[in-house]
């Protein structure tokens, strides 16, 4: 499945780091950037996480809630989460259903790995309607973090 801007995004329900059964809908009302990385603790999925942490003043600014997906378990996300003191939240999709359900899965990845997440970004609007996407093929290249900040600022804050 391929998402495309200005269709509703499709709703899920995930373990999050903490083992608590989370859905995308219970965000509706606040701006949403869902986040699909490949391996925590790998480089580039580290770096992204910072960004994201040194910047959560801007994003919270924008009533945006941040959501980030992986195919690892909760137990790695929550060690990860606590090692980079990141303050957002963290989700399994161990079995692999949502990354496909984005578009944003690898059928196979380095060393022959089935099915982890490809990295992308999309911003869901407060009424859960997509406003931005990216799936990157290469999980070395970078999230367009201008491209999602741009998406944000249009949708902008809560009046």
């Amino acid at each position: 499945m391929k998402i495309q801007i200005g269709q509703k995004a499709p709703d899920f329900k995930l373990v999050d780091s903490e083992r608590k059964e989370r859905k995308l809908s219970e965000f509706e009302g606040s701006n949403v950037v869902l986040l699909f990385v490949p391996a925590a603790f790998s480089g580039a999925c580290t770096a992204e996480m910072c960004d994201m942490r040194d910047n959560l003043s801007f994003y919270k600014k924008l009533d945006a809630q941040i959501l980030v997906i992986s195919t690892d378990t909760f137990f790695t996300l929550k060690k990860w989460r606590d090692e980079l003191k990141v303050d957002f939240v963290m989700l399994s999709d161990y079995n692999k259903e949502i990354c496909g359900l984005y578009g944003a899965q690898y059928d196979e990845w380095i060393t022959g790995m089935k099915g982890p997440a490809k990295r992308a970004s999309f911003v869901i609007d407060r009424e859960g309607i997509v406003r931005y996407v990216e799936v990157l093929e290469s999980a070395g290249d970078p999230i367009n973090f201008d491209g999602v900040k741009a998406a944000l600022s249009a949708v902008g804050s809560p009046a």
